[in-house]
């Protein structure tokens, strides 16, 4: 398999890069280091069979060129995290739908199968205690920046949906749950690498809400797997997966799990979500996945505990804080 990866130098890009070499595919890489970094991938780039670009996406001339020399598409590249979203919403929704938009384009000019990953944020404020594939999506008003993440995923759904019925361009859309693992970063408010930072360093550790949030966390390793087997798999072709963790916890019993786990003497902080993301922030009390769909198609199985991944990312941070690189 000759893969082309968007957004590969990013968190979860660099993990399916590094499997798919391992598996002896060749693999190419764009991305413009807006959040990812090259730190990710720099292991990588003595292996003859990968390939990076630092660029964007919205270079045309040179996506059409790397998607040509393609025979799979994994579109990864977005927009990342709640603080990026809140922050930037034109950069959210352009990259998101501009992107998805020239990728299923270009790759339709050659019918490249393309995977899309998508969101858990497109199930919105849905009241259900775990979301179905099939489930109606409930999104918040226009007025709050914070739905614009889950509205433009959710518009690159319809559109790749669009390109299969369409001109028959076959595509995989995955809705990912929370994936954690080894290099993600904390710096766009991504909750797990944030807690073992704050917890390693003693830092309070700032729980954003009432902390009754109910969550699963996805170990990056079962996530790439399940890109692959999918991308692998004719079935999957026009369909959406749900990509998570039925274990849950909430987000005050996560910061309780990290504390004991690093042993750390960090105090436990309520911040409410207006003083962390503005007036008006809006969040959904639930969000975990019913992964039946997924588990019957590639026999999907997730691999981890919660406390088994905290304890390999832990491990990974404490290295990283002291050769001195950011978490």
């Amino acid at each position: 398999m000759r893969a082309l990866i968007t957004g590969g130098a990013g968190f979860i890009g660099s993990h399916l890069a590094e499997e798919l070499l391992r598996r002896g595919h060749w693999v190419t890489v764009i991305d413009d280091l807006s959040t990812g970094s090259v730190e990710n991938i720099k292991h990588l780039k003595q292996d003859a069979h990968f390939h990076y670009v630092i660029d964007s996406i919205f270079n045309s001339s040179v996506l059409a060129e790397l998607v040509d020399s393609a025979e799979t598409v994994f579109h990864l590249a977005a927009a990342v995290g709640v603080k990026l979203i809140v922050e930037c919403p034109i950069r959210t929704i352009e990259t998101n739908v501009k992107g998805t938009e020239l990728v299923l384009e270009m790759a339709a000019k050659k019918k490249r199968p393309v995977l899309i990953a998508s969101t858990s944020e497109v199930y919105g404020k849905s009241s259900k205690e775990r979301f179905c594939e099939s489930d109606d999506l409930v999104l918040g008003p226009t007025s709050k920046s914070r739905w614009s993440y889950a509205a433009s995923k959710a518009l690159d759904e319809f559109l790749a949906l669009a390109y299969w019925h369409e001109k028959n361009l076959p595509v995989i859309i995955t809705r990912l749950f929370n994936t954690v693992g080894p290099r993600q970063t904390g710096r766009y408010g991504m909750v797990v690498p944030r807690f073992i930072q704050q917890a390693l360093q003693n830092q309070p550790m700032t729980v954003y809400g009432s902390g009754e949030q109910t969550r699963s966390f996805t170990w990056v390793g079962d996530v790439v797997e399940a890109l692959i087997a999918l991308m692998e798999t004719s079935h999957a072709v026009g369909e959406i997966f749900n990509v998570g963790h039925r274990e849950t916890t909430t987000i005050l019993d996560l910061a309780k799990l990290t504390k004991r786990l690093t042993q750390s003497d960090s105090p436990i902080q309520l911040v409410p979500y207006e003083e962390a993301y503005g007036a008006g922030f809006e969040d959904m009390l639930h969000r975990v996945p019913d992964i039946t769909k997924i588990e019957k198609l590639i026999g999907y199985k997730p691999s981890k505990t919660l406390s088994e991944m905290l304890e390999r990312i832990i491990a990974d941070q404490r290295i990283r804080i002291e050769s001195g690189w950011s978490c």
